[in-house]
């Protein structure tokens, strides 16, 4: 019986860091071009440290096509990239794209799965690949939960633990989550970082960017430096990712408190703070308004009204995360990209030089 080659799997989303709120802000962009090369930076850091196999989904905007293209470079050959295999998907253009990518990921048995996107990108895929660990790239608009680092770097974090090279009390990070639930309504959703409560009735335009249109924030972590719906917390009421709890606020515009907060990239507002407080683990929190929307992880996706009785719990079970830093540090410490003489048996070492074109 043939051994199954090592095999990571390659998740971009084609529309992160693309929405309008980059326009409304004056954000640059993040574009196909530049995850091309994100993408092709991991690979080669992939095929470094002995990655046989990589899974990519197809897509509509020719990221896969730039890929598969220059796989067969020079570049590509002398990097030792590993095999390209792309997923057989009916695309649709929306979220259903990742969430499928990431299904027939995870019945393949991938090591990991490399995700770059922005906060609601790493929560589609988290919520279909189980304990599958996600090495997290940030490439979307508000960025909380994907660490903003270089592809290189991460690239060999992952390829090194995905090749057995880690111990997993290393490698792995178990992250929170917040459910949000109503048992009349059969609701249970997950957000990675935060739920926010707005007044608006309507779904409509999904993303919140406007600071009378928050009530509430319920939040698993939040950095002072975050971008997005958590910096209300960070700046007010910081939680670190390593800490059991999280964090809620209250708002209001017409609040003698106010503070100014970064709610998307060059987008300053100022919000009315009514009050702010640690978010325990376990305990399901009702909500301060009797109708309006909840926005999870920057989206606005569930409507509620004065019937419906959702709540906010804070979860320990979240997706395993590759901890990128602690692998590296680890790495440095057991010399395991080492490959001089004295260690024959690195992947560098193994690999047949490249003939010239």
């Amino acid at each position: 019986m043939s051994r199954r080659p090592l095999t990571v799997g390659i998740i971009a989303n084609p529309a992160s860091g693309r929405d309008v709120r980059r326009l409304t802000a004056n954000a640059g962009l993040f574009s196909s071009t530049d995850k091309v090369s994100v993408i092709q930076r991991l690979l080669a850091a992939f095929g470094a440290t002995g990655i046989e196999q990589v899974l990519m989904p197809t897509d509509m905007i020719g990221m896969a096509a730039a890929v598969l293209k220059n796989s067969h470079s020079r570049q590509a050959r002398s990097s030792h990239w590993p095999a390209l295999e792309f997923l057989d998907l009916t695309l649709r253009q929306t979220v259903e794209d990742t969430r499928r990518a990431a299904r027939l990921m995870a019945e393949r048995e991938v090591a990991l799965i490399a995700v770059l996107g922005g906060d609601g990108t790493h929560k589609a895929v988290a919520a279909e690949v189980g304990d599958i660990p996600l090495l997290t790239l940030s490439t979307g608009t508000n960025n909380a939960f994907p660490e903003l680092r270089e592809a290189t770097s991460a690239g060999l974090a992952g390829g090194l633990y995905a090749c057995g090279r880690i111990p997993d009390e290393i490698g792995l990070r178990r992250n929170k989550r917040l459910l949000v639930c109503d048992a009349a309504r059969g609701l249970r959703e997950v957000a990675l970082v935060d739920v926010a409560v707005s007044p608006l009735r309507f779904v409509g335009a999904r993303a919140i960017s406007r600071a009378q249109d928050l009530a509430e924030v319920f939040v698993t972590f939040a950095e002072p430096q975050s971008i997005g719906l958590s910096a209300l917390c960070g700046l007010w009421f910081p939680v670190s990712r390593q800490a059991p709890g999280g964090a809620w606020m209250r708002l209001d515009p017409q609040s003698p408190e106010a503070l100014l907060v970064p709610l998307a990239p060059g987008l300053l507002q100022g919000c009315g703070v009514l009050a702010a407080g640690p978010l325990e683990p376990g305990v399901a929190h009702g909500l301060s308004l009797s109708a309006g929307t909840l926005a999870l992880d920057g989206e606005r996706e569930i409507e509620f009204n004065a019937h419906d009785r959702p709540t906010v719990t804070l979860d320990a079970g979240g997706p395993l995360s590759i901890d990128v830093n602690a692998v590296l540090t680890y790495a440095a410490q057991q010399r395991l990209l080492a490959i001089g003489r004295e260690h024959p048996q690195h992947p560098l070492n193994l690999q047949e030089d490249t003939p010239g074109e």
